[in-house]
């Protein structure tokens, strides 16, 4: 191996750096991307915030409380401060901004939008709870909620994120939907405005897309899709175009079963409505439709003889 080594190690070093202009490196010499393990250790403290010793942190004694909260909301600050600094340098390297030479002002604006909305995005995460609670039989407490329930933590983390994405932040809310999307099997993008009492039961295989508004108590059960009918392109480059409404509304109080898909960025779920399992739907519904397939009619086909008075 050290003959290998002194044999290959420059050119494979030369082969690989990043000022080759690799298309899946930072090309940038003077800008360090945000780093992944550090923007998800930011995302697990933000987490003890909201939900403290709750999430494998040691337990917090009353009297330290204070004093324990305000250190991590500092950390927090300073940490997710140099991160998101760090997306914003390398989104205006990307675009050759010449406009903007403060990405530091606008990562502290957006850190500290955050950590201003912390309190309303608690408030939001006690409805989805409580949503949670009063919406699933099989839950006995709201801390077997907080503890287990993979809705709870992939629209916990979708509210963070969120937050960052409306202040613009490159990078950092698609890394933290990302990971709570592997961890959960819930695709939430953090572009998608979700009301509170949002509860999502089972969970695994939702999707919910860019521009998706959802309204308040939405509940959704496992294998919902809230996609894409079609994307335009642009006619003189081919590209995809960005930045267009393309997924559906949902208004407050629905509900919609396991495995429906509803496409478009024109169509609205109107209030109250039920949209049952495996239903596709690329049109509008009204307030308070029942939406569903016909019950299909299944073919028993026995393994045996069937006895003179056997009936199904």
């Amino acid at each position: 191996m050290e003959k290998w080594l002194e044999q290959n190690l420059n050119p494979l070093t030369e082969a690989l750096s990043p000022c080759k202009n690799c298309p899946v490196a930072n090309t940038e010499r003077d800008v360090n991307l945000p780093g992944t393990g550090a923007v998800i250790a930011v995302l697990d403290a933000l987490l003890a915030v909201l939900y403290p010793g709750c999430h494998g942190q040691a337990p917090i004694a009353h009297d330290t409380c204070h004093g324990h909260l305000k250190d991590t909301l500092r950390d927090i600050a300073l940490r997710l401060c140099d991160q998101t600094h760090r997306a914003f340098e390398y989104a205006c390297k990307r675009v050759k901004c010449e406009d903007c030479h403060d990405c530091e002002a606008k990562a502290h604006q957006a850190v500290t939008a955050l950590l201003d909305g912390l309190p309303a995005i608690r408030d939001m995460l006690e409805e989805d709870i409580q949503a949670a609670y009063e919406g699933d039989p099989a839950a006995m407490s709201t801390m077997e909620i907080v503890m287990s329930y993979p809705g709870l933590y992939a629209i916990t983390v979708q509210r963070i994120a969120h937050a960052l994405y409306r202040q613009g932040v490159p990078l950092i809310p698609r890394v933290m939907g990302e990971h709570a999307h592997s961890r959960t099997g819930i695709d939430i993008h953090p572009g998608a405005t979700i009301g509170p009492g949002f509860f999502i039961d089972h969970g695994t295989g939702v999707v919910i897309g860019e521009t998706c508004r959802i309204g308040r108590r939405v509940k959704l059960y496992q294998g919902v899709t809230l996609g894409a009918l079609s994307f335009a392109k642009d006619e003189a480059t081919g590209m995809l175009v960005k930045g267009t409404k393309r997924h559906p509304d949902v208004e407050d109080n629905v509900v919609i079963y396991a495995g429906a898909t509803i496409l478009g960025g024109d169509t609205v779920i109107g209030h109250d409505a039920v949209i049952g399992g495996n239903v596709w739907l690329i049109h509008s519904v009204p307030p308070g439709s029942k939406v569903y397939n016909q019950t299909p009619k299944p073919v028993i086909r026995p393994g045996y003889p069937i006895p003179d008075d056997y009936s199904i």
